[in-house]
């Protein structure tokens, strides 16, 4: 009986168009990762086959996450957050820890009795969001844009993108974490003045450590810009990245090659080679390169519009929440998919440096997709706790 109200609750409060946006671009995310793994033979046939199965625990986990009230969730277990995704973070220190060898990155968890690895730093955004808007909401009665304040939500922020550089070296999940940062603290008022000290302060920073930073993190900014000013030597190009920037020449050349409509599904000339030199990460990094060679501009246009909407559509319960805490939510989680989705793409147009951050609910991932719909029912959750339109217009007289 209790299930049946709940199903008939969730289908009359949930927000039903936002799983339609998520299950859709999933389900086009499947369509490329079946034509990106075919190369693989025998040993590309499970990928699809997880990804489904994470789709549909994802959409059970959509449907559960609206039903959490986030904001007494988050009042009672603030510091039971934190704690877990500190230990998640230190996990990768133990056996259980895994990374390759060619990025640097030691970011993910394998653990033998689950069939995906999991990535720690995925994950933890879900806790990082909800405990970032609870101090946002709750330090607007002390003032936001106060010292105190600002320190103790920058604080959060450099000290779980710190322990993420230090602990696993994945600069491209850091990035995320600073601009999550940046949205809400934005969002919730906090005075320019500080994002100006703030951004004066990571340059100086950044000067100071930039000799000190291993050299795959260097080449990656090098040969972005030598690409952008043309000033790079095709003859030792390879030579002198280590690879790193011939992975985006062939994505960029895979995207070019398409034109208007593609080659055709399951006809890419990189997509469907065996070669070695061939498109690297296709099912993961560079999934949108696959759609730019099968499917063309038609396909990358697509694939965009599906991410806007969903993006657009956090932004729009963000707009309609009952609350500041639950605005912030919203706000922390549209800003999430619009930061990855930039910085995915832009590093297959080869004009932002390959910092491993995979497309949202496109790319192969079974912790991802689990996330990433976590997430979007949390949204869900906020709208279906919205306020009435009657007391949202009194509310703003």
């Amino acid at each position: 009986m209790w299930f049946r109200d709940a199903l008939r609750e969730f289908f009359h409060k949930a927000d039903l168009l936002l799983l339609g946006l998520c299950v859709a671009a999933s389900l086009f995310g499947v369509v490329l990762i079946y034509s990106a793994t075919r190369y693989l033979g025998a040993a590309g046939s499970r990928f699809v086959p997880i990804q489904l199965a994470a789709i549909c625990l994802g959409v059970v986990a959509y449907a559960v996450m609206s039903f959490v009230d986030i904001e007494l969730f988050t009042e009672r277990s603030w510091k039971w957050m934190l704690v877990f995704n500190v230990f998640l973070i230190l996990l990768l220190l133990t056996p259980f820890g895994v990374g390759k060898e060619e990025t640097g990155n030691n970011s993910w968890l394998d653990f033998p009795f689950l069939p995906v690895n999991i990535q720690p730093a995925e994950v933890a955004k879900i806790f990082f969001i909800l405990v970032l808007a609870w101090q946002c909401a709750r330090y607007q009665e002390w003032g936001i844009s106060r010292p105190g304040p600002v320190f103790l939500l920058a604080g959060h922020t450099l000290f779980m993108a710190g322990l993420i550089a230090v602990v696993s070296g994945d600069f491209g999940m850091v990035l995320v974490y600073l601009f999550l940062f940046v949205v809400m603290a934005w969002t919730a008022g906090v005075k320019k003045r500080w994002f100006l000290l703030g951004g004066g302060a990571a340059a100086g920073g950044l000067a100071l450590v930039w000799p000190h930073l291993p050299q795959y993190i260097t080449l990656r900014f090098t040969v972005v810009i030598d690409h952008i000013l043309g000033v790079t030597e095709p003859a030792s190009y390879l030579e002198q990245t280590q690879g790193k920037g011939w992975q985006q020449s062939r994505s960029i050349l895979a995207i070019g090659s398409g034109g208007l409509t593609g080659q055709g599904y399951l006809q890419g000339t990189q997509t469907q080679s065996t070669a070695e030199e061939a498109l690297n990460a296709r099912y993961t990094d560079e999934i949108f390169a696959v759609c730019g060679e099968e499917l063309g501009l038609v396909g990358c246009l697509l694939v965009l519009l599906l991410l806007t909407a969903i993006i657009l559509r956090c932004l729009w319960v963000a707009r309609h929440a009952s609350s500041p805490m639950s605005a912030y939510v919203a706000m922390g989680y549209g800003g999430m998919l619009l930061i990855q989705t930039f910085v995915n793409v832009a590093s297959c147009l080869y004009i932002f440096p390959l910092v491993g951050l995979t497309l949202p609910f496109f790319s192969y991932g079974g912790s991802s997709i689990l996330t990433l719909f976590a997430c979007m029912g949390i949204v869900s959750g906020v709208k279906m706790r919205s306020l009435p339109s009657w007391l949202r217009d009194r509310s703003q007289l």
